[in-house]
């Protein structure tokens, strides 16, 4: 048994993560390579090794000739008898070859071989592990800045924060530890090239899915996140769970959760507002703290318009428009925020603007509120039209077309004209 062998490749094993039967293939090939630079043909060479004990056998195949013309493949009869004793002309007989035997040069070849195999599979180990962590988070070493980036020891590998990653105000101390998330991982010839991240909304998320159990349990959701590195980060949550409040999951007891990954993100301010399928809702909740007079959202158009208290402007709109912005990029619609004042001027920020005053009509009368009822549409005008639907539940949806044929009576200081030889609606305001 070959003891020092079976060591050296148990300890490779371990400590590289390369697989024996890859270190058997580069003994393999070396041994070749070896007789191929000592003998100048490798051909009829062969190479046995028992995976058990490590015990190798190289050999070469010669054919049993009278007279020998090339000796890398042939071999005398004479010589063929002293190895085996039933040898006959045309027989192909193994001759073992002795390693001890090569030459320097032929040894140094045989060790770059190992060597070389050792580190592409220690290269690929490394970039199949770190691929398997891209879009996650890791914690890594600060170790130097090279000009303007960082290099981050991720463990086995080294990661690259560039400045454009980096989070303004941010310093970092050598030797300090942080979090980071994985944006790509190269695979290149001085091997795998990892990119690292500190502004990235996902870092946010994934540090949340780490620190809440619910999250991981798929308990609470989180539906969407937008964030403005290193000021303030919005986040919408939405629980599963009916006994399960989303918003207080994620801020902990007395904040304890919330304030971990806060401490990670260097003080970064987050707002964690509920989820709401009510576009209307959703936008109120995603301009928290700041009170809300009205919305009237378009699905369609992904637009928005809202009404604060005239106090309540700054605050909506926040410093430099921060909290408007992230508002925008939580909901996905574009807010238009006007205070009471100046939409009572405004054209599309009046509840009068999507809600029609309709008078008496001859099948009955309905009567109309602001503020929040919904009109069914389901009353019939005398030629068999419809009145058209119309949603207002807290500036939930504006006026959608209902597809109505013959004329509508005139509502409040608006006129809404439709078309009679057409089932869609023109609408031209006076």
């Amino acid at each position: 048994m070959n003891k020092e062998l079976m060591e050296a490749l148990d300890i490779l094993e371990k400590e590289k993560e390369i697989s024996k039967e890859t270190l058997f293939d580069a003994i393999e090939n070396s041994l070749i390579t070896a007789c191929k630079n000592h003998f100048g043909k490798s051909d009829n060479i062969k190479v046995e090794i028992d995976k058990e004990t490590c015990d190798f056998l190289c050999y070469a195949e010669k054919e049993v000739v009278e007279e020998v013309e090339d000796d890398c493949i042939q071999i005398a009869l004479e010589d063929a008898l002293k190895i085996s004793k039933r040898a006959q002309l045309g027989d192909i007989i193994h001759v073992e070859i002795k390693s001890k035997e090569f030459g320097r040069i032929a040894t140094q070849n045989a060790k770059n071989v190992i060597l070389q195999k050792i580190r592409e599979e220690e290269r690929s180990v490394i970039y199949n592990q770190y691929y398997e962590k891209e879009k996650d988070v890791v914690t890594g070493i600060v170790q130097r800045y090279v000009g303007r980036n960082i290099s981050i020891n991720l463990g086995k590998a080294d990661g690259i924060l560039n400045e454009s990653e980096q989070v303004k105000g941010e310093a970092f101390k050598p030797t300090e530890r942080i979090k980071v998330y994985i944006l790509e991982v190269k695979n290149t010839p001085k091997g795998p090239r990892i990119l690292v991240s500190r502004t990235h909304p996902e870092l946010v998320k994934r540090l949340f899915e780490s620190e809440v159990t619910e999250i991981k349990d798929g308990i609470v959701e989180i539906k969407s996140i937008a964030r403005e590195a290193g000021s303030r980060t919005k986040m919408a949550v939405w629980s599963n769970n009916p006994n399960v409040d989303a918003v207080g999951a994620c801020v902990g007891i007395n904040g304890a959760r919330v304030n971990t990954i806060v401490e990670e993100l260097r003080g970064e301010k987050i707002d964690i507002i509920n989820w709401d399928e009510n576009p209307g809702n959703l936008i109120q909740n995603a301009l928290s703290p700041a009170k809300i007079v009205a919305v009237f959202a378009d699905p369609d158009e992904k637009t928005a318009k809202v009404v604060v208290p005239d106090y309540q402007l700054s605050l909506a709109i926040g410093k430099e428009g921060q909290n408007a912005r992230l508002a925008a990029r939580l909901t996905g619609y574009k807010i238009d925020i006007k205070s009471e004042t100046q939409a009572k001027d405004a054209p599309g920020f009046r509840y009068e603007d999507y809600v029609d005053e309709y008078d008496e009509y001859e099948e009955g009368e309905y009567e109309e509120e602001y503020g929040g009822e919904v009109f069914d549409g389901e009353e019939e005008q005398e030629d068999g039209g419809q009145i058209p639907v119309v949603e207002t539940l807290d500036g939930e949806m504006p006026y959608e077309e209902s597809g109505v044929e013959g004329t509508v009576e005139e509502a409040s200081e608006e006129e809404y004209e439709y078309e009679e030889e057409s089932t869609e609606e023109t609408i031209a305001e006076e």
